[in-house]
């Protein structure tokens, strides 16, 4: 077996680039990452175990928003280390300008889940979640809400509440 340890990095090709460093210039520093690139078309930061980029997409793109359901990415989701964190992070994401599609709130999908869900300037779903303990790893657990992803003819059958 390969020993994966976390996600390394993560890379975010947006059209509204000028927006979007604005924006997570203000929230990536705020979970303990430090930018060590800030070129033209391209930030980076790194910390908190993993890293995230934020790439200019081809000017082909431009007029483009994020698509959720389109081949790729569906969001991104990052681990806090407490509920707290939840809160904090979604007022530092409301004052950034992000739409907060749901939350804070708890949800079933393991032990004790809280997260808060919000989008970026170019509509990219980030979820910052806590879960207590070792979540689905311990015994007998198991998923909760899987109907909440169960989508026929391009809608969910089940909204999550």
């Amino acid at each position: 077996m390969i020993d994966i340890n976390g996600m390394a990095h993560v890379i975010l090709t947006v059209s509204q680039f000028d927006k979007a460093h604005k924006f997570y210039s203000g929230l990536l520093p705020e979970f303990g990452m430090t930018k060590v690139e800030d070129g033209p078309d391209f930030l980076y930061h790194v910390g908190a175990r993993t890293a995230i980029g934020v790439r200019k997409c081809d000017p082909e793109f431009a007029g483009e928003q994020f698509q959720q359901y389109r081949v790729g990415l569906h969001h991104i989701c990052l681990r806090a280390r407490s509920r707290e964190d939840i809160d904090k992070t979604a007022e530092l994401a409301a004052s950034l300008g992000a739409n907060i599609i749901r939350g804070p709130e708890e949800r079933d999908w393991a032990p004790g889940y809280y997260y808060v869900l919000f989008e970026d300037p170019d509509g990219i779903r980030i979820e910052v979640n806590y879960v207590p303990g070792v979540g689905l790893f311990e015994t007998g657990q198991r998923f909760g809400s899987g109907e909440d992803y169960v989508r026929e003819n391009g809608q969910d059958l089940h909204r999550p509440k």
